[in-house]
């Protein structure tokens, strides 16, 4: 079985275990997502074809991986003009392993991410902050310390002056 699904404006081919790299989906890696948006279901020589999508069809995948595409460049100049311009990109995208293909996407419910992300975070609120009692007394030391004074210097321009006054009487 295999269905035509339309995600981030493109569409793709995909059945189960394929491997697709999409345009950034916000879910977390191991977060499982629901594809709605279903153009079309094959199943053999059964083809449904949807208008604009297939009613209550849907793809269950998994969020592999959070990752960036190559840089892209883009340049920019008029002729005879002398100008120019640069500018680099990189687009967001989402690795997805694709889990199943349901007619009836009601069947399909998706799960959460795994928790070790979760307790990863909650560890680090419940830890003590040491880093800004350091800044603040390293702050205090440095008020405390007095600044020293620049000595000045006396212009040069009043220097060559007064040369000049004396070369000349």
């Amino acid at each position: 079985m295999y269905a035509l699904v339309k995600t981030g404006g493109k569409q793709y081919r995909v059945s189960k275990d394929d491997t697709i790299l999409v345009e950034r989906i916000s879910a977390d890696e191991g977060a499982e997502v629901i594809l709605d948006n279903v153009v079309m279901l094959g199943d053999g020589d059964k083809v449904t074809i949807g208008t604009p999508r297939v009613e209550g069809a849907a793809v269950s995948a998994t969020v592999m991986r959070q990752t960036r595409g190559p840089k892209i460049i883009i340049f920019r100049r008029k002729r005879r003009k002398n100008h120019r311009r640069t500018q680099g990109h990189r687009q967001d995208l989402t690795l997805l392993k694709i889990n199943a293909i349901a007619e009836d996407g009601k069947s399909l419910t998706p799960k959460a991410a795994p928790k070790k992300a979760a307790a990863k975070t909650e560890d680090a609120k419940a830890a003590p902050k040491k880093a800004p009692a350091k800044k603040a007394a390293a702050k205090a030391e440095a008020k405390a310390a007095p600044k020293k004074a620049a000595a000045k210097k006396a212009p040069a321009k009043k220097a060559a002056a007064k040369k000049a006054a004396a070369k000349k009487s």
